[in-house]
């Protein structure tokens, strides 16, 4: 498949249609440059990956170290030279460019290179449209295409600014431009109020797993970080595995079983990369709004990466921008059979586990993680004195169908101290539900006069 190709039906109708680009191939030119300068090694080779993982061919690179952008061209004139030359010598229909072009600056080098040109973002949307399968998938993928495109309607092909003219092609003195932004913003409304409907009964979905009190674990991490194969081993689920970049995008959702026959609900995320396109993180935001709402983020980290760190710092900046880096975490450092570790649990000092290094593709200490997980989902349990009036005999009755009570004393007055144990977050529910105040929750029993009853 072509790396540039736009693959939905709407997309290639509008790309066809209106834009008069060169056509591009799968023999691509990567063009190293960033505002920041050359970027390094690693990030070099990620790009590379991003566009192997497109499908692209690639047959020659070309690193820019300039560090103010040129507004025309964005490289400067010596390396477009360059660039040129390169691309004439090496049959080139496609270059790339590591760095985020402006319309103008990809129309500008289009007109020079004689070639398809395409940015870090376009080329991220692409991979996205090749890899999304499911209805929910392929409607985020062309919402973002859409908006990165209508910022393209913008000073980026002359030809757009043109009335329609000829016998029979007259229109009412709308210039191609007007009637382009038209159509686009039209489709992005259907596809928004689309995925409206879709974040509707997701939003549906969690509350009655909420209901249910069925924890939530979401899977997060960087892309081709082991996420997949992690989630096929822990709920067979057999979810699509490749080891290349974006492999799968569309959300998974499946029961996981943890010791002693509690269970949980883990959800499997688009994966994280650098420099993630706005438009994307916009367009998944009901997809990726399960690790906002979980109880708990399993942060998957290939513990063979050399710039594993750099990747925690980016999944957890992407996980602040999505407002869930308050969510309690457990890493899980997987791919460690290429470093010939053994399966081990690092614990916090209340015996709960922080970190757990495994081989997902193994399924070596599987057990750890659930044995971690359910800790850290353990209900805290909080053991209280409750003083219920005479006229609260309903309530008392409820705490006891609860199993909550452990010792019961009945005051002078009539009225009843209960000692109660269970877990806190069901006894704040309890109180919210009945309507009573925290302040009737003691540390200490009430004293009493009346012989004590217990039930």
């Amino acid at each position: 498949m072509c790396a540039c190709r736009c693959r939905t039906t709407t997309q290639e109708t509008v790309t066809t249609k209106f834009f008069e680009r060169p056509q591009s191939g799968e023999r691509a030119v990567l063009v190293y440059a960033s505002p920041d300068g050359i970027p390094d090694e690693s990030e070099r080779e990620e790009f590379a990956e991003l566009a192997r993982s497109a499908g692209a061919e690639l047959v020659g690179e070309l690193a820019s170290s300039r560090r103010a952008p040129d507004p025309r061209n964005f490289i400067g004139k010596g390396k477009l030279d360059e660039l040129c030359q390169l691309v004439q010598e090496s049959g080139t229909e496609l270059v790339i460019f590591s760095a985020a072009l402006s319309p103008s600056q990809e129309r500008n080098l289009e007109k020079v290179l004689k070639c398809r040109v395409l940015d870090r973002a376009g080329l991220i949307l692409d991979i996205f449209a090749q890899r999304a399968r499911s209805f929910e998938g392929k409607l985020q993928v062309e919402l973002a295409q859409l908006k990165h495109l209508s910022t393209r309607l913008v000073r980026g092909w002359t030809h757009l600014e043109r009335q329609k003219g000829g016998i029979g092609l007259r229109g009412p003195g709308e210039t191609q431009l007007e009637t382009d932004r038209r159509l686009v913003g039209k489709r992005i409304r259907q596809l928004t109020e689309r995925l409206e409907h879709v974040d509707t009964r997701r939003t549906i979905n969690r509350a009655n797993r909420m209901r249910a009190e069925i924890p939530t674990v979401a899977l997060v991490g960087y892309t081709n970080a082991g996420k997949s194969t992690l989630f096929n081993a822990l709920t067979d689920a057999g979810v699509y595995v490749q080891d290349q970049l974006f492999a799968t995008l569309d959300p998974t959702v499946r029961r996981l079983d943890l010791p002693e026959g509690e269970h949980v609900v883990l959800a499997d995320t688009v994966g994280f990369v650098r420099d993630l396109p706005h438009e994307l993180i916009a367009a998944f935001k009901s997809t990726l709004q399960e690790a906002r709402e979980a109880d708990l983020i399993l942060h998957l980290i290939d513990a063979s990466d050399p710039n594993r760190w750099q990747r925690v710092r980016q999944v957890n900046a992407v996980l602040e921008q999505l407002g869930a880096d308050e969510v309690p975490q457990i890493r899980v450092y997987n791919k460690i059979d290429l470093l010939d570790r053994v399966p081990r649990v690092k614990k916090k000092r209340d015996g709960q586990g922080r970190a757990v290094w495994i081989p997902a593709i193994t399924g070596e200490g599987l057990d750890l993680l659930k044995e971690a997980i359910a800790r850290r989902l353990q209900k805290r349990t909080v053991h209280r004195f409750i003083h219920l009036e005479p006229s609260q005999g309903r309530e008392r009755a409820k705490l006891f169908d609860l199993g909550a009570v452990i010792n019961e004393e009945v005051l002078e007055d009539g009225s009843w101290s209960l000692e109660l144990k269970m877990a806190e977050k069901d006894l704040r529910r309890f109180l919210k539900r009945e309507n009573l105040a925290e302040e009737q929750l003691v540390a200490e029993p009430m004293s009493t006069s009346a012989p004590a009853a217990n039930e």
